[in-house]
């Protein structure tokens, strides 16, 4: 008896995907690597500012971190579970669970120092 086909995985390396509340547990949980979450907004001058960072780590960092993005404001259930009162926040989760986070345009620099405690 055939199960059913698995769903190709959202993940792509070197590319920051979008997640939502529709796809958001399923594609934590089944990350075979760290996940970078830019929770941001159209409207906020500092989630403009660090998107071409997060998309620039990911091409650097493929095939060691995935990276993605919740708009907070199409996805507010995802901020309140998550906490996220201020942004650009940052969710670092590995093995399905969030380990770490940092709010703020924190720069490269900041992201990157995320990351080095989980590679």
């Amino acid at each position: 008896m055939r199960g059913e086909p698995e769903k190709p995985s959202i993940w792509r390396d070197g590319e920051v995907v979008e997640l939502n509340e529709a796809n958001f547990d399923e594609a934590i949980s089944k990350a075979s690597k760290p996940v970078l979450i830019d929770f941001w907004a159209v409207w906020c001058p500092p989630c403009m500012v660090m998107s071409p960072i997060v998309e620039e780590l990911a091409r650097d960092y493929a095939g060691r971190a995935y990276f993605a993005k919740v708009n907070v404001d199409e996805n507010q259930r995802l901020a309140l579970r998550f906490r996220v009162m201020s942004i650009p926040s940052f969710l670092l989760f590995k093995d399905g669970r969030l380990i770490d986070r940092v709010v703020g345009a924190v720069g490269r620099g900041g992201l990157e120092a995320m990351l080095r405690r989980v590679l």
